[in-house]
């Protein structure tokens, strides 16, 4: 009987351990990255958390938070020291082979911040007004303009004397100023060749006029912009050269390294975007999401996110190697990032 006892005493002793061992808090890496995780007065808040804490509630589970750095979660995730890990974590194949993740929360990629080249109207347009691009189509037409002064002059300088004659300078001078006013059309009458040759040259000039005010226009137009587009990347192929900017540790740091681009690494995106922000590099490179967030409220006139997707990433929970947390986090989630609420 008192062998029964005891092992009575013994069963309810393990049953005691193992509910208070399904008591204790779960250890909960947080890596702060808003919109995903955001921090504000000492406490967590954002959309991955508030996500979390309501499948906890519903499983009366109870957490404790650790704030910890990417390298951090993702190696304390993996040897078993925290329960999950929260934050824009990016599912890679990579990353499978350490640990486990949940089914995805969010789907974007990584893109591109550079700086916003809205300058003053005024400004801009002095500045590209002395622009070297500018400057050398001003001075190409120039010299055509004082090609035709000088060829209607002479063939007008005996015969028309009044409007093309005096001194030479004189006399291109009055050819070059009717060879502006015949090709902007304002026909002031003012001066108009009389001899066969120059009014041969006078309709070639007026037909051939037309193509170069076009063209004029034109290379004005690029002219004026050129100073917003020369720092526009459209493609991968534009990145090579330019001083880029990363976030250590990170997928967009991996992503960087394989494609052969140099970067400078920072612990997060904001030290990285006010290094761009100052202009001490061309661009940074990261989770969309995270770069969006950041800029509008901290660069929103100065930053801005290029509409380009380098690589597609699903964000998603960290868990431990056959974690039993896993298939509860994956319904909850399931269930509610199909909801409006969830897209807002």
């Amino acid at each position: 009987m008192r062998w029964k006892i005891c092992l009575l005493c013994l069963l309810l002793t393990l049953l005691s351990l193992r509910a208070t061992a399904q008591e204790q808090d779960l250890k909960v890496a947080v890596r702060v990255a808003p919109p995903f995780v955001t921090a504000e007065e000492g406490r967590f808040g954002g959309q991955l958390i508030k996500l979390f804490e309501q499948i906890a509630a519903e499983h009366g589970w109870q957490y404790q938070y650790t704030e910890a750095g990417l390298g951090e979660l993702l190696e304390g995730v993996a040897a078993g020291e925290f329960d999950l890990g929260l934050g824009a974590i990016t599912a890679s194949a990579e990353r499978e082979a350490k640990l486990d993740f949940s089914h995805p929360i969010s789907s974007s990629g990584l893109a591109i911040a550079t700086r916003a080249e809205s300058r003053a109207g005024w400004q801009s347009v002095l500045s590209a007004l002395v622009s070297p691009p500018f400057l050398r189509i001003a001075g190409g037409l120039f010299l055509l303009l004082l090609l035709l002064g000088a060829l209607v002059w002479l063939a007008e300088r005996r015969r028309n004397p009044d409007q093309f004659g005096g001194s030479a300078s004189d006399g291109i001078a009055s050819g070059f100023w009717w060879a502006a006013v015949t090709m902007t059309t304002v026909g002031y009458g003012d001066k108009a060749p009389v001899t066969l040759v120059g009014r041969l040259l006078a309709l070639v000039w007026m037909i051939a006029a037309l193509v170069v005010v076009s063209t004029f226009t034109a290379a004005i137009t690029s002219a004026l912009t050129v100073g917003q587009l020369s720092n526009r990347i459209q493609s991968v192929a534009d990145l090579k050269g330019k001083r880029l900017l990363s976030v250590a540790d990170s997928t967009s740091a991996q992503w960087l390294s394989e494609n052969g681009l140099q970067g400078e690494y920072f612990d997060n995106v904001d030290a990285a975007l006010a290094q761009l922000a100052k202009g001490k590099a061309d661009a940074v490179i990261h989770d969309e999401p995270l770069l969006r967030w950041t800029i509008e409220r901290q660069f929103h006139s100065k930053l801005a996110t290029l509409p380009l997707i380098l690589e597609r990433q699903d964000y998603a929970i960290a868990l431990p190697p056959g974690s039993p947390l896993r298939e509860e986090l994956n319904r909850g989630i399931m269930e509610r990032i199909g909801s409006l609420d969830w897209s807002d």
